[in-house]
């Protein structure tokens, strides 16, 4: 089984790819959060920051694109390929109203006949590997037989499937009878995503789907870290590694933004997630949450490594898949 690192915006950018893969083997794969190919034919700046390849040196890093134009993904796909990156994924997975307002992401879903012209325009061109990652269809499950048949029909890398519809945004069960439904019916290697937060999730998909080589992990993997290094042998990061693993992971962030204040907001994001790994952590939770200085959030979160327990089966208070 391969172990990919699902992207998240604001989360998994170049600094946070870089310093994870240096403490925590595993990963085959890091997806980058998407990029929205501009019509001007360039890479903005912010863009190129995160796809440099100097910024992903050792890094297996696959770059995201989200758009429903076919010359700008050819574009932004054949430049990425000069950059020698070997693989391009398609975005048609993002539910946010935002994107799919505009057709895009899992909005694209909704004209299977449009998304048909658009591949066809997008494999003529491109000069590497592409993959897609897609839901079973914009509102109903049922939409995914028009939508494999359309996939099925290119030389799709790998196809990322994620068992939900748009409506479903990350909410409720995934679909996982519609997604064993449909595997047998996919003419190309097949990536998992949803729900897989603990080793026992990542082991269940690869008992239950013999078929699957790969499983994409997002959340689960931002809350521990080490989480695939185990599922690939290694071990569980005590608390010493997961301190190292935050000092490593601030300090770059602290170069990278210029200011100690930036670079703490960016790790708010993160202890979100990451307070999970630790027993009775609500309230120096709530100190790192307070933190007005990066004086204030420095000593909360030392707080953390020199006071809690890491535990051996994390709980993941945040996930709740009613």
């Amino acid at each position: 089984m391969q172990y990919y690192f699902a992207p998240m915006e604001g989360v998994t950018g170049a600094v946070y790819r870089r310093i994870h893969h240096a403490f925590f083997p595993g990963i085959d794969k890091y997806f980058m959060p998407f990029i929205t190919p501009t019509t001007t034919g360039r890479l903005t700046p912010r863009q190129l920051r995160d796809v440099a390849p100097a910024e992903n040196a050792g890094v297996p890093a696959v770059p995201q694109l989200l758009t429903r134009t076919a010359a700008d993904f050819i574009w932004c796909a054949n430049a990425l390929f000069d950059m020698g990156y070997g693989e391009v994924n398609l975005n048609l997975g993002c539910p946010s109203g935002t994107v799919t307002a505009k057709g895009k992401g899992a909005g694209f879903l909704a004209d299977p006949d449009g998304l048909d012209r658009f591949l066809d325009a997008v494999f003529a061109a491109c000069r590497g590997r592409i993959s897609i990652k897609t839901r079973l269809g914009l509102r109903d499950p049922a939409e995914f037989a028009r939508l494999l048949e359309i996939y099925n029909r290119y030389p799709v890398a790998e196809l990322t499937i994620h068992p939900r519809v748009r409506q479903d945004f990350y909410k409720g069960r995934v679909r996982e009878a519609d997604f064993a439904a449909a595997l047998p019916c996919c003419r190309m290697p097949v990536c998992y995503n949803g729900d897989v937060v603990r080793e026992a999730d990542a082991r269940d998909v690869a008992r239950r789907y013999p078929a699957v080589q790969a499983v994409m992990i997002g959340r689960g993997l931002i809350a521990d870290p080490s989480l695939v290094t185990r599922l690939t042998g290694g071990p569980r990061a005590d608390g010493r590694t997961l301190a190292a693993f935050h000092d490593a992971l601030y300090a770059a962030y602290c170069a990278a933004f210029g200011d100690r204040r930036i670079a703490m907001l960016r790790m708010k994001e993160i202890w979100f997630y990451h307070l999970n790994l630790f027993r009775d952590s609500e309230k120096h939770g709530k100190a790192i949450k307070k933190s007005r200085t990066a004086d204030e959030y420095e000593r909360a979160a030392a707080a953390v490594f020199r006071d809690l327990a890491v535990l051996d089966e994390p709980v993941p208070a945040w996930f709740r898949p009613a």
